[in-house]
């Protein structure tokens, strides 16, 4: 979350109150595959959404608008607040209905992502459906946008791990600053900013579309998202994708808790990863003692911040991605090895710019995940938990642990009461397919074999052996065949393990200077729309 893409369509947004029909050619043909024009469109009085051309080079037909919808559902006459929407129109005869998309968070942009999956997709699969973007209330060029506290993670900022009362302060001082922030700039929005009130959208996006049911893909967060949107509304869920699984069970103390352990994994997978290529980074063959020098750097940094800006805290903001994605290990690893070998920060420095400096839309992402995530469920109040179990979690797995509680640490005085979670369990739902790589560190692979159970219907696909976040339409063909047959006509694998389908996972990446290279253009585009921490 921390690095997003540009978000499109901010100029081309409109507001929209016209009641139109659904044009005959966008109901769906009638075929053995297809469910009746009735279960999918039907046009009642709802105001429809009116569309604009917002086309760019890499999506032409790109089309936005903006949707009015009420700040309180239990309250539909109130306050009306808007949500951004894209659309890569369907244009083939046989028309399946709306795909809503999502990329996480909470507090991801999903403008741009519905063009990347209209375009990677098999063009006769999105041919067949209208591909719907939006950004989430607060979220972008949604409004309001939530901004509560401008600069919060400009750096240098104190170091993660409290070693002194000192640090320990500075760093609860700067959390509960967000928190009062986030309340005193948005009292009236903060209670309606959750995961509920963003599923009541989608539905409204729903009726506006002229729908009688929807079809979903979301990434990450995007999962919970549509497994609430299902329980909420099971008879309007036609087809369902969910991706990189968060765990419904533990919202979201608990799961961050656990995101603590996958990540120092996987950091682990990157130090032997770089030993492997000696040859390359000369920082020694032993993973080990590979870690070492990572956390050597790390105590330097501490003392004295690379360029005034690289400090231990932000360290780990540049090496936190490398836990989402492998394709930036190699950047990654020039850094590393370039500050330990020859004393150049400036490598560095340009690789926090690129993976972790925090800007005006991270600013308003960060500001949508604590609001969201602290009003979802209720988090310890008493800091002296969360002090425990960071560090008992810290001497097992101390990547990430203390950075991931201040991330989450304004929590803990959050102005807002706290949600209920959604128990999602399901079996309402029709056939739905679900995506989890066996070594994610952001989504443990709990969350997918949970999710699968908990959905009575479900198919679960596995990469064995993968570590991204985010794994279809980047370039492992397999799981993209099984996505391709659910959405071409509700085909699912059927399974006697735990996984229905297993797919081996994609190579990891050369170093830079081998011909061979790193990764897939298509991978690298999708964790960009993805971003970190969702």
């Amino acid at each position: 979350m921390r690095k997003r893409a540009a978000v499109l369509c901010g100029a081309a947004v409109v507001v929209a109150g016209t009641l139109t029909a659904v044009p005959a050619d966008a109901r769906p043909s009638q075929t053995a595959d297809t469910v009746h024009a009735a279960d999918i469109s039907k046009v009642t009085k709802a105001a429809k959404v009116t569309w604009k051309k917002c086309g760019t080079t890499d999506n032409p037909t790109l089309q936005c608008a903006s949707l009015k919808v009420p700040l309180d559902h239990a309250n539909p006459r109130g306050r009306q607040i808007s949500l951004a929407l894209s659309r890569v129109p369907h244009t083939a005869k046989k028309y399946q209905g709306p795909l809503l998309v999502n990329p996480g968070g909470p507090g991801g942009s999903g403008l741009s992502l519905a063009g990347f999956v209209a375009s990677s997709l098999p063009k006769a699969v999105a041919a067949q459906y209208d591909v719907i973007g939006f950004d989430p209330r607060g979220v972008g060029a949604s409004e309001p946008a939530l901004n509560c506290r401008p600069g919060h993670f400009k750096p240098v900022r104190p170091d993660s791990v409290p070693t002194t009362a000192t640090i320990e302060k500075a760093s609860l001082t700067r959390a509960k600053a967000f928190a009062d922030s986030c309340g005193k700039k948005y009292a009236r929005v903060l209670p309606y900013i959750d995961t509920i009130s963003a599923v009541r959208d989608m539905d409204s996006i729903r009726q506006a579309l002229g729908a009688q049911k929807i079809n979903y893909f979301g990434y990450s967060y995007g999962t919970y998202l549509g497994a609430v949107y299902g329980k909420l509304f099971p008879q309007r869920v036609r087809r369902l994708v969910l991706d990189s699984i968060v765990d419904p069970t533990g919202v979201w103390y608990d799961d961050n808790l656990g995101q603590d352990h996958a990540f120092n994994d996987r950091h682990r997978a990157l130090m032997s990863w770089i030993a492997r290529y000696n040859s390359t980074y000369k920082l020694g063959t032993d993973p080990a003692k590979v870690e070492a020098k990572w956390y050597a750097m790390r105590a330097a940094l501490a003392k004295k911040p690379a360029g005034g800006k690289v400090g231990a805290s932000e360290l780990e903001d540049t090496f936190m991605p490398g836990g989402y994605y492998n394709g930036y290990w190699p950047y990654l690893a020039e850094a590393f090895s370039a500050y330990v070998t020859k004393k150049d920060s400036a490598p560095l420095v340009e690789t926090y710019e690129n993976f972790a400096a925090v800007d005006a839309s991270g600013d308003n992402g960060y500001s949508v995940y604590t609001s969201v995530q602290c009003r979802d469920t209720s988090w310890p109040r008493d800091w002296g938990q969360w002090r425990k179990d960071t560090w008992a979690v810290h001497e097992q797995a101390p990547f990430m642990a203390w950075n991931n509680a201040w991330y989450n640490a304004p929590c803990a005085f959050w102005p807002t009461d706290a949600q209920r979670p959604v128990n999602v369990a399901n079996g309402k739902l029709p056939p739905t397919l679900l995506f989890q790589a066996t070594n994610d560190a952001a989504t443990p692979y709990q969350g997918g074999a949970t999710v699968h159970r908990l959905l009575a219907h479900s198919s679960l696909v596995v990469e064995q052996g993968g570590g991204n976040h985010g794994i279809t339409l980047s370039g492992n063909t397999c799981l993209d065949k099984h996505l391709a047959a659910y959405l071409t006509d509700g085909r699912v694998p059927r399974g006697d393990g735990e996984a229905d389908a297993v797919c081996k996972t994609l190579p990891d990446p050369k170093p830079l200077t081998s011909k061979a290279a790193s990764t897939s253009a298509r991978g690298s585009t999708l964790h960009g729309l993805l971003g970190f921490r969702g």
